[in-house]
This record gives C-alpha cells, sequence and structure tokens, in this order.
C-alpha cells in the first residue's frame, strides 16, 4: 500500500494522522491532532491548525491562481478546528494583496471549495462550492 510522504523541514504536531497517498512539504506546519485522509496535498509556507480534519483530494498551500504571481513568498494560514472537504482547494497570498490568505477556525469548507489569494477570513465560515470568500482587509 503506498505510504505518504512527509518531507523534511516542517513542524507536524502531536497526534497527527496521515493516510497513504497524502503529501505534505517542507515548508508546511502541521498543528497538533491534524487529519490528512488519502490523497491530500498541502505545499508551501502553510500552516494548518489543530485538529483541522482535511479529507481527500483537498489542494491546499499551491500557488496562487494569479498570472501575476512570480514564486514571492506568500503565506496560507488555517485555523483550529476546521473541516476541509473533498476536492477543496485553497491558496497563499500575492504581493498585490498582503502576502497572506488567511481561513478563521472552526470554519468548514465543503466539497470542491475554493479559496482564493489573499482571502482573509477570521471567524467561523461555512464555504460551498456556489459562494465566494471575503478580500483581505
Amino acid at each position: 500500500m503506498p505510504t505518504a510522504i512527509v518531507e523534511d523541514g516542517g513542524p507536524v504536531g502531536r497526534a497527527c494522522a496521515s493516510a497513504p497517498c497524502c503529501v505534505v512539504g517542507s515548508e508546511v506546519a502541521l498543528g497538533d491532532g491534524v487529519e490528512l485522509m488519502s490523497h491530500v496535498v498541502v505545499a508551501g509556507r502553510t500552516t494548518i491548525g489543530a485538529a483541522t480534519r482535511i479529507f481527500p483530494f483537498a489542494s491546499i498551500g499551491h500557488q496562487p491562481q494569479d498570472l501575476k504571481y512570480k514564486g514571492e513568498p506568500s503565506t496560507l494560514a488555517v485555523g483550529s478546528d476546521c473541516l476541509i472537504r473533498e476536492g477543496v482547494t485553497m491558496n497563499p497570498g500575492t504581493e498585490g494583496g498582503g502576502m497572506q490568505t488567511v481561513v478563521g477556525d472552526r470554519c468548514a469548507f465543503l466539497a470542491n471549495s475554493h479559496v482564493g489569494h489573499d482571502c482573509n477570513g477570521r471567524q467561523t465560515t461555512s464555504s460551498s462550492p456556489t459562494t465566494s470568500c471575503w478580500p483581505a482587509t
């Protein structure tokens, strides 16, 4: 059976669970009790808060979908106790939008939702594929 790949570098919290075929990048920080189901990829300068659950085929922290992005060191911060369902994508910030994307604690992102670059959601929220995020301020 395939195994998870966790690159050397970023801190991984206590009691984290990673199922087969997950990939965690070297600059990723996982909080205590984070659970990655199978086929999850977490990349870039990404922090995932404690007790967050990420379901299969989520793509978290890959470069923003912005043609102006040139590799600047932007970040994605996901709060604690979030629910990120199948196929969700979340991108880090861009130079034009403050260099960070922030997701608050206790947020729920339903299947195939997208959190675009530079979004700033510091409060509890729920998102489905038909909703959009709020811009950074």
